[in-house]
């Protein structure tokens, strides 16, 4: 059996979620949320009936992909967080709900019978956000934010106010910060570092540890998935489904990409296996060399993209904004740790960097203005990224 497929905004998360209410208990069609106005209504498609939502994603590099989520995915993925989080509540919604993260707010609520509060749509404002956090009303209180939205409230005493204010936080999209981590862990925040991403129906690991009913393992190094949260599958596109998702002793998997390891029985995600380039005929992860970067003093929130060299083949580039260490001091660094080949070669200062609609870092904007400044054609960032990671 099968029901119609219709595209919805997600400018008025509260109306978005009328929608999908109906979607998850299948009085009404299936959802796609998108940004903005535009096309929306029937799509003309049918999906299988047990799907509720399809998200659509891009990543930083613009590679589309559109995530089938059946409605006893998204619940049962809202089931398990309740449960490490010790209860349903109220949320505050500060990321976009057309993205999993803002979606799985959403669920949550409707599971918990809640109305969250939303922040207008548009830049995030830690002071719109502090404002927001008052106006919570539920005996417990939870948010969902990417590290950049972590950092910047930090900055004022009114945003670390407003993060004392919740029960629990959920931070994802991508990796913390080493000398974030640390601030957070001192100040005795509730963080939740989580890792998942729409494949997963959001964040399906918390702080390391699987939620209840999911299963991790490593398979020649990369991280896979399984539990009641997985996704239908790729919309329209059976060749990458079958890739991505595999039965293995009559347990379905998904291969995420992740590079992983366990440490003392917690996950710990190193990398993507395909962000890697070649630099003077040697393999040089350039998540490896961003996280030792941004452990350097003012590159908490720096991004490491490659760019074209004609006598390397590829090197890495820092992006960063504000005060930075000499070139030098950041290529020592990386150096002793990965060898010469992963000696970024240019530090480049941007005024603001370029973020998705996510949060996160828009690698694909990075790498085309650090192409264009060191007049090199073909730049492009090495890592087709999966959907956002997280909550």
């Amino acid at each position: 059996m099968t029901r119609p497929l219709t595209r919805v905004s997600a400018v008025d998360p509260l109306e978005l979620m009328v929608d999908l209410r109906r979607a998850l208990d299948r009085s009404g069609p299936a959802v796609t949320p998108v940004a903005g106005g535009g096309d929306l209504g029937a799509t003309g498609e049918e999906v299988p009936q047990p799907v509720g939502v399809v998200v659509e994603t891009s990543g930083s590099t613009g590679v589309p992909k559109r995530v089938a989520l059946s409605c006893d995915a998204l619940l049962a993925s809202a089931a398990a967080s309740a449960t490490v989080l010790n209860g349903q509540g109220q949320w505050l919604l500060a990321l976009p709900s057309h993205y999993i993260a803002g979606i799985q707010v959403l669920v949550r609520s409707i599971a918990a019978g809640t109305t969250p509060v939303a922040l207008p749509d548009g830049h995030f404002d830690p002071l719109a956000f502090a404002d927001a956090s008052k106006r919570l009303t539920g005996e417990s209180h939870y948010t969902s934010l990417v590290p950049l939205q972590v950092a910047r409230l930090l900055e004022s005493r009114a945003g670390l106010m407003a993060l004392r204010r919740f029960d629990g936080i959920l931070v994802g999209g991508q990796a913390m910060p080493l000398s974030l981590l640390s601030r957070v862990e001192q100040l005795g925040l509730p963080i939740y570092r989580t890792y998942g991403s729409s494949e997963t129906s959001g964040g399906c690991v918390y702080n390391g540890s699987p939620l209840p009913g999911v299963r991790v393992r490593i398979v020649d190094g990369v991280v896979e998935l399984a539990g009641p949260m997985l996704a239908d599958g790729y919309l329209g596109d059976d060749a990458l489904t079958e890739r991505t998702f595999v039965v293995d002793d009559g347990l379905r998997w998904y291969r995420t990409g992740d590079i992983g390891e366990f440490e003392n029985g917690v996950l710990r995600v190193t990398g993507r296996s395909d962000n890697v380039i070649i630099s003077g005929g040697v393999n040089v992860s350039l998540d490896r060399v961003e996280r030792i970067v941004r452990g350097l003093p003012g590159l908490a929130e720096s991004v490491v993209v490659p760019v074209r060299d004609d006598r390397w083949g590829e090197v890495p580039v820092v992006v960063t904004v504000g005060p930075h260490p000499e070139l030098t001091e950041i290529a020592d660094a990386v150096g002793s740790v990965l060898g010469k080949p992963a000696r970024p070669a240019h530090v480049m200062l941007f005024d603001a960097m370029p973020v998705l609609p996510s949060g996160k870092p828009d690698r694909r904007a990075i790498a085309a203005r650090v192409a264009v400044a060191l007049g090199v054609e073909g730049a492009q960032p090495a890592q087709p990224q999966a959907s956002v990671h997280g909550q």
